[in-house]
């Protein structure tokens, strides 16, 4: 059994550095992530619904910033096309690690296969779907274009990729309102104002969100033609997007 923390990693006065997935965040990401994304578990458990509903005969499954391989095993459970597989990708080794002890955990008719690398190392043939489940917010907002592009190419017809990320509104007053509200949740679930402001100093330079019109915007010009944003609490939402 793999056996997770609880994420105190922020709880100490401490020199903050920028966010990374590194062994110590693997070891709590669990429970970091429960605590700290409002509807996480609907989100995973929807993703794999939605695996299940478009995946196709003989395609592959990617899940590209697999973590510890929730979306992955979701998708599992709920794939029944025959002969598909899921490759799971991740660049941080610590979660490799841990991601392939946790999908071991757990049998499947539908393999999952584990990658340490980079996702714009990965190519992107015969998938019926892609996740990028909180991924794509931790990469260079010069380079996300081109990873949606080959994404996009490397989609079936009729295949879907899912989106999840932080969101940033137009509007500052709305902005301002979601982010208080998040905040909010995170000390119901007993962060600390101490943890809440030093992750989110850790997280400044780390993660750079967007609004979803910019996300529907790449998404249209890469080709897609049917984008639609199927679940938001606060600043958080998961997006639909069909070739």
């Amino acid at each position: 059994m793999l056996v997770t923390g609880k994420d105190a990693i922020y709880s100490s006065p401490q020199a903050i550095e920028p966010f990374r997935f590194d062994q110590a965040v693997a070891e709590v990401f669990p429970d970091m992530i429960q605590r700290s994304v409002p509807g996480y578990a609907t989100i995973v458990d929807t993703l794999g619904q939605l695996a299940g509903k478009y995946a196709s005969k003989d395609s592959v499954i990617y899940d590209l910033g697999c973590s510890l391989g929730a979306a992955s095993l979701a998708a599992s459970r709920y794939v029944v096309a025959q002969d598909c597989k899921i490759m799971a990708v991740d660049n941080s080794q610590a979660m490799v690690e841990r991601c392939i002890l946790h999908t071991q955990a757990f049998k499947s008719k539908t393999p999952i296969d584990v990658v340490c690398d980079d996702l714009q190392n990965i190519e992107i043939n015969n998938a019926s779907v892609v996740m990028l489940n909180f991924t794509l917010q931790f990469i260079e907002p010069e380079q996300r274009q081109q990873i949606i592009e080959k994404i996009y190419r490397g989609l079936l017809p009729g295949g879907v990729l899912l989106i999840s990320e932080k969101l940033k509104h137009q509007q500052a007053q709305i902005d301002d309102t979601l982010i208080a509200l998040h905040h909010e949740f995170k000390r119901r679930n007993g962060y600390s104002e101490l943890e809440i402001s030093q992750k989110r100093s850790a997280l400044e330079d780390v993660m750079r969100i967007e609004t979803f019109e910019q996300h529907n915007q790449r998404l249209t010009s890469a080709g897609f033609k049917d984008v639609t944003l199927w679940f938001k609490c606060f600043n958080f939402a998961s997006m639909l997007a069909i070739k």
